[in-house]
């Protein structure tokens, strides 16, 4: 017998002291993300491309939301 379809519960991190943030559903650890574009590619690596990564109530977002990505902003060019 299967479970009933559940929503995954996905969780991007707080981020390290390098700026990344960890992705996880669940227990699972599915990659880590240094930019919004990573998470997109992490949860399309995962079959979950079909979050809106930076709308959906399916992600929680810790320690910042999808635009908090520590020291990209800040380089210079």
């Amino acid at each position: 017998m299967g479970h009933p379809t559940q929503h995954p519960h996905i969780v991007v991190h707080p981020p390290a002291l390098d700026g990344s943030r960890r992705v996880t559903e669940g227990d699972v650890t599915l990659g880590l993300a240094s930019h919004l574009d990573d998470v997109v590619e992490i949860l399309r690596l995962a079959d979950l491309d079909r979050v809106e990564v930076e709308d959906d109530d399916l992600i929680e977002w810790q320690g910042g939301g999808p635009e908090d990505w520590p020291g990209l902003s800040e380089h210079e060019v």
